[in-house]
Parts: structure tokens; sequence; C-alpha cells
């Protein structure tokens, strides 16, 4: 513990020299008030009860106080000057600021410059420029270390602000000409860059105005701005892009058009202008930088132009950037932040078209199912109309019984009932087996039948000469018998017509009858016999 005090003699903890780190990183020059209502809120109502202001000032910033000390004994701070009102002013110096560059994780050739001198003239303008962040920023009490009166939980409640200390950027040059590191002298510095896309505000360039400028001066600090804006160099690969889009992330379409990122411009009631003044003069100067084409759906359109919003500061503190309290140039109403940097009249636009695409499309679904189902309709009447029906009984087949009698193979019908339906088909194949059985049964009695005479002729013989048809005996004696020849020598002729034939055979010639019944055969003649002996002679 010794050790502790010996190297922090101010008693200062790590977290309360991270605040001012993160603090003055970003803002660059501020009072211990200021990093106290950014950094340990709740240290505001833990000290609510002390008798004078001055008191609960003094008790609520002792812990940043301590650590500013430890860190001016470290070499990490210095003392800047004071406010009007008196308060003490810190910066950080060059070995500050690269420990800062690790608590907001930036690069140090982006944490800018000492700021040494700041305070030196009151720094009221500094001094502003932190209101305004804290305004932007609306802190929240950390519940875990703060009590919790009433008071409290109503600033819990209240509506957010916009991103963190860290997305905060101040004294940021925009270089017309040169480059990041040595920007030329004809281009503009902002006060403020806030880069939250967590809460719908990818980029916002942010002016404040103590009331000292005229609106001729505004204006040309704008004309500045559309000359940065319209500035482009080559990227790392190679391609032309805006020269803002090499340091900052933000989406190509900016509410639907390619705008220019937004430029708020905040009045502080310090100087001898008034800004209900200054404001619509300024519109009109500058209304070539924002003024947008209006389009059929009542919205306009933005390409190339700046959104210039103007507030005030005491409202933008009183109400934070979720309030009606902003004016969009060109519009006649108080909007929230993130509505007057949109377009929400071409957000409304795009979703009415949409909505009507969307029926569009509906309708031609609708349209296009109610063809399918006529179609369906038609096509299945035509195929009911060409449904077979059973030649047996009448019915339509069935779709499984037409798919099977459809089937062929090689041409021919698989089916072999293709005309019947399935309990058709199926007494008819039962009336073939049964008829099958009878046939088999009748088979050996045809076949004796076909040993006797399997030639017989289908038709009763007739005699080819009288022409009268064989009697039974006559037509079983002339029928052949197997593959023999009858023995009949005339089985052409019926047994009447036979038996004459044989009676004049014997009447022209006795002899050779009588031979041939008396089965003497003529004898052979030899080779060279009786034939030969013709030829002799």
């Amino acid at each position: 513990m010794a050790g502790k005090r010996k190297k922090n003699p101010a008693g200062s903890t790590n977290g309360y020299r991270g605040d001012v780190l993160r603090v003055l990183g970003a803002l660059k020059v501020a009072a211990a008030d200021q990093i106290q209502r950014i950094g340990a809120l709740h240290l505001t109502f833990r000290h609510a009860d002390k008798e004078t202001p001055s008191k609960r000032k003094q008790a609520r910033t002792a812990s940043h106080t301590g650590a500013l000390s430890d860190m001016r004994k470290h070499g990490l701070s210095e003392n800047g000057g004071s406010t009007e009102t008196g308060d003490s002013l810190r910066h950080l110096t060059t070995k500050g600021l690269q420990a800062a560059s690790y608590e907001l994780r930036r690069p140090v050739t982006e944490m800018g410059s000492t700021a040494r001198g700041a305070g030196s003239s009151g720094a009221s303008h500094p001094m502003a420029v932190n209101e305004t962040v804290i305004a932007m920023l609306r802190p929240k009490p950390n519940m875990a270390v703060a009590v919790d009166p009433p008071h409290v939980q109503a600033a819990v409640d209240a509506p957010d602000g916009i991103g963190i200390i860290a997305s905060y950027w101040t004294e940021v040059s925009l270089p017309a000409t040169g480059t990041w590191n040595a920007p030329g002298k004809v281009g503009a510095q902002a006060d403020i860059v806030l880069t939250a896309p967590q809460d719908q505000v990818p980029l916002l360039f942010i002016e404040v105005d103590n009331c000292h400028e005229s609106a001729e001066e505004l204006a040309d600090k704008l004309e500045k701005y559309a000359r940065f804006f319209r500035r482009k160099v080559k990227d790392t690969d190679g391609k032309e892009r805006p020269m803002w889009r090499t340091r900052w992330s933000a989406p190509d379409t900016w509410s639907g058009d390619r705008t220019h990122p937004p430029v708020l411009l905040v009045f502080n009631r310090l100087g001898e202008r008034n800004p209900d003044r200054t404001v619509p003069r300024l519109a009109e100067l500058t209304r070539h930088l924002w003024q947008g084409e209006r389009q059929k759906g009542g919205y306009h359109h933005y390409d190339g132009r700046i959104p210039i919003i103007a507030t005030g500061l005491g409202n933008l503190s009183k109400h934070g950037p979720a309030g009606p309290v902003l004016l969009r140039f060109g519009r006649d109403h108080m909007q929230p932040l993130r509505e007057a940097i949109g377009n929400p009249r071409r957000r409304a636009a795009d979703a009415r078209a949409r909505e009507e695409a969307t029926a569009r499309q509906e309708e031609y679904q609708a349209q296009v199912r109610r063809a399918a189902q006529e179609q369906a309709a038609k096509q299945a009447a035509e195929r009911e109309a060409r449904r077979p029906v059973c030649t047996g009984c009448g019915a339509k087949f069935t779709d499984e019984r037409w798919e099977a009698a459809q089937a062929t193979d090689w041409g021919a019908p698989k089916d072999s009932h293709p005309r019947l339906c399935d309990d058709c088909k199926q007494r008819a194949i039962a009336a073939e087996r049964h008829a099958a059985g009878a046939q088999e049964h009748q088979e050996p009695v045809r076949r004796g039948a076909e040993q006797q005479g399997f030639q017989r002729s289908p038709h009763r013989p007739v005699c080819t000469e009288c022409g009268a048809a064989f009697t039974d005996e006559r037509w079983k004696a002339t029928e052949r018998v197997g593959w023999v020849a009858t023995s009949e020598p005339r089985p052409s002729l019926c047994g009447e017509c036979d038996r004459r034939f044989v009676t004049d055979l014997q009447q022209a010639w006795p002899d050779e009858h009588r031979h041939q019944e008396q089965g003497q055969a003529v004898p052979e003649q030899k080779a060279g016999g009786t034939w030969l002996s013709r030829f002799r002679r």
C-alpha cells in the first residue's frame, strides 16, 4: 500500500485515470467537472447532499482531480489555463496522447495535437464543444456503485444519447488540398466528428458556434465542407473514391440517396448574434448545397447534397438528440436527430412502393394459381373422358388398372385382358382355367382317335364316279392310317362303283384278273431281255 501511495500520491485508481485518458484523448482539453460528468456521473448523485454547490462540485470531482494530479506527476497531463468561471483546464502531453490511444483504440496519428495554449483566453469555444459532446452523449450513472434516490433512476430512464466517448473526435482537419497529416490552408476543420453506426448515425460532422460568426462566415465554412466532400482520391485498390470514405466508414446511400454526410450546427448563445436571424440567412446562402429535387411521391432526392441541421445548445442539453429540437434546412418543423439527418418521406414512399409491389406480386401469383387450377381441371376432364370402360361390366378403369392395361413390351400389351377391369379380368382368367382343365380331361380320348387316323378328312368323301356320299364303312375303309397309305386301290370310288369297276375289269381281262386273284405275280423282266429285244428288232 505504501508503494502504491508513493507511485500515486493522490491515491487515484486505474479506473479514474482511464476516465481522464479517454475524455482528454477525445476532447483534447477539459475541466475536471466535465471529465467527471462524462466518466463517472454517479458521483454527482452520491454527493448531492452537500450544503453548497461549490462543496458538491469539489466532492464529486475529487477523484478525477486526484487522478489528474498523479498523471501530471507521471508526465501524462498538464494544466492548460482556466475557464472564465475559474475551473482549471487540463490537457494531455504527447506521452499522454499515446496512452490515450490505447484507451480509445485509435492510431496515434489520429489523436491530434496536445491542445497546449487552448485555455490561455478562457477556452470558451472548447468548453462549448465539450458541452455539445456531453449533450449528445448523455452519460448514464453507473447504478452498480451509485446511491439510488428517485432522481438517479430518472436519469437512468431518460432517453439515451448517441455513441460513447470513443465515438467522438474533436478538431479534425478536412483537407480540400494536401493530405490528412499535412492539410492545405483552404480546408475546413470540424469541431466534432461523430461515428456511431450502432445508433443509426454512421457519420456526423458538428460545428459549434458561440454566436460570434455571421451567416456569411458560416456559409463560407460550409462551402469548404462541400469542397472536401467532393474531393476524390485513389484508394488502396487503385479506384477513386471520396476522400472522406478513405477514413470513415458509411453506407453508400444515405436515406436512399447518394448524399454527402450531414453537418449539424450547434449555436451557443454567448455572442451578440441572434441565431434566429442567422439561420434563415444562412439557409438562403447555402440553398445550392442542401436543396433536393422534389419527386412525384412527395419526397426529395438529395444526390450530391449536404443535409444541414441547426439547433441550440440549451435545447440539445435539455432534450438530447432524441428530442424534437433540430431543424433541417428546407423543412418547417423540428425533428429528432435520426429523422433530421434521414429522409422519412422517402422511406414512407419506398414503404408504400414496396407494399404496392407486394400486392401486385400477390395478385399475379393468385392469377397464376387460378390459371394453373383451371388448366389442371381441364386436363383432368380430358383425361377422364379418355378413361377406358370395361367391356364386361361397363365400369370405368381405375388409375392403376388403366396404367397396367397401357403397359407394353416391345409394342405388345403386357396385360392379358386389356379391355377388362380387375374384377372381370379375374373372372375371365378363372373361366379360362376351368376350360383348360376340362380340355386336359378330354385330351386322352382325342389322342386315341388321332392314333387311329390323325389324317381323317374333316368332311365325308363323295364318289368321283356317281357323286354319292361314302357310307361310314366305305369312309373308314378308304381312310389313311398314320403315315401309311390306304390299302384300297380305288379310294375315290364309293363301294358300289368300286364293285362295278371290278366286274367290268374281269369281263375285259379275264386271264390277268385270274392271275391276280391267285396271287401269281408277273415275272420280273431281266435287263437286256424283252425291252432290249424290242430295240434289236
